[in-house]
């Protein structure tokens, strides 16, 4: 039997509609399919569940690879896959430790690979102090051991960016100091 096309673009909706027509064996299969099919619904369900030693990894891979580039083999930097791979963890656990950490990694990562190779690019620095700016009110909400260590290692970025001009090192400075006020 044929099925019928849709007359627009399918949504959750029509996806949602077809499920329910799924038996838990239906359903078991189905996810099956989408862990295997991509490393993303891997990490999501890792993450989901709390699996692995660190659920964190894949995404700091991302992170990694999209804020510091292997430059000698022609790799972009990519601010928007690098936050898609912090909204991705927040849609699979959200745990605000670990929204905290992928954040303040963030930073290091930009900051690091700013200062390592040079790089000047407006909006990559205002993406890193916008999220330097997130880190802290995620971090805000922490308990005052994490808290300290992660506001350590902001610390440490901001530092390093007072080497790049942009106003960047002085935005870090005003942030931090109203937390600690």
């Amino acid at each position: 039997m044929a099925r019928r096309q849709p007359a627009s673009k399918p949504s959750w909706t029509d996806v949602k509609a077809e499920l329910a027509s799924f038996d838990r064996r239906g359903l078991l299969g189905l996810i099956q399919d989408l862990y295997a099919a991509h490393k993303d619904n891997q990490a999501f369900l890792h993450a989901r569940f709390g699996l692995g030693a660190d659920v964190l990894k894949p995404y700091k891979e991302t992170l990694d690879r999209w804020l510091w580039p292997d430059v000698l083999r022609n790799q972009d930097t990519s601010v928007v896959k690098a936050k898609q791979a912090i909204s991705s963890y927040r849609k699979a656990d959200g745990e605000l430790a670990g929204l905290a950490e992928l954040m303040v990694f963030y930073c290091e990562r930009a900051a690091g690979f700013c200062s390592d190779v040079g790089y000047q690019d407006g909006g990559y620095f205002d993406a890193l102090v916008r999220m330097f700016e997130q880190a802290l009110k995620a971090i805000a909400q922490l308990s005052a051991i994490d808290r300290n260590r992660l506001i350590a290692r902001l610390n440490r970025v901001r530092v390093i960016s007072h080497h790049f001009g942009y106003g960047v090192g002085d935005a870090m400075d005003s942030m931090l100091v109203n937390v600690n006020e």
